[in-house]
């Protein structure tokens, strides 16, 4: 396996509600990825239906492995590309039981899912209206690596991205669908969580208007120490790709050793505070 590979970001407007038309954004930005040789390709939350899709969620919601994931399957093994993207995953236990759902597709087919853990209600957003609560954090092994996932708020909780590498994640993905307003915190965000975790960090923003809400792109790729690695435009649909090397782990590592120092003891603290709140 190499140790480099290209991480292709790809933030676009979504169409709200169409799926044909995004997946079809999605097939031209895997073109371009793929001719700027990247290996892995990545879009924003809830990228196949839009973000603001509100009440439409039970109808747009799908099976995973489902339709649509058999149509990106089918784009990411034409342009041999690993593919991640959002949308809204209809459990197969009850038909009002909906996830806000990371997907990763690799060229030959479906590898797996993350579901969204933490959920906000509050201002703009409405979540917990519509999602349940997602409750595994899987890291895939891959020809690329090992990749973990998470999905925009999951971001202001530590312990979401610690989890993930911990159980050998050497490349973090967040894929966000973060309003204009919130711009600030996941500019500071992304940078801490990748060096407090001494991982590659990759964070692909939504970008547009929808139903009132302007998202500002913004996506971008970390290294380990914390320094920028690539940039997408703001508040334009943009594609940028950006090479991360595993074998620069190491060095990160030895000087910021945040992994070796841990104190697990503090956990149980953490739980017990938590509690009792």
């Amino acid at each position: 396996m190499d140790s480099e590979y290209g991480i292709a970001l790809g933030q676009f407007p979504c169409e709200v509600g169409s799926k044909l038309i995004n997946i079809k954004k999605m097939a031209k930005l895997a073109k371009q990825a793929n001719k700027k040789r990247a290996r892995i390709l990545v879009f924003p939350e809830m990228s196949l239906t839009g973000y603001t899709i509100r009440d439409l969620t039970y109808e747009l919601a799908e099976d995973i492995p489902g339709a649509s994931t058999e149509k990106i399957e089918k784009i990411a093994e034409n342009e041999d590309l690993y593919i991640i993207h959002g949308m809204p995953e209809r459990s197969k236990k009850g038909k009002a039981i909906i996830y806000n759902t990371a997907v990763l597709t690799g060229p030959s087919g479906y590898i797996g899912k993350y579901r969204k853990m933490y959920l906000p209600t509050h201002s703009v957003f409405e979540e917990r209206r519509y999602f349940r609560q997602g409750y595994h954090m899987p890291v895939f092994d891959t020809d690329i690596g090992k990749i973990g996932i998470l999905i925009c708020y999951d971001l202001f909780f530590p312990e979401v991205v610690r989890v993930l590498r911990l159980q050998g994640a050497e490349l973090i993905v967040c894929i966000s669908a973060s309003p204009s307003m919130a711009r600030r915190n996941f500019e500071i965000l992304t940078q801490a969580r990748a060096i407090e975790n001494t991982c590659f960090l990759a964070y692909v923003n939504l970008v547009g208007m929808e139903n009132g809400l302007h998202f500002w792109g913004g996506s971008r790729l970390i290294s380990p120490s914390g320094s920028l690695i690539i940039k997408a435009k703001y508040d334009l649909e943009d594609l940028t790709v950006g090479n991360v090397n595993y074998n620069d782990l190491a060095a990160v590592e030895t000087f910021v050793p945040t992994i070796r120092d841990l104190r697990p003891e503090l956990f149980a603290l953490l739980m017990e505070l938590s509690e009792n709140l």
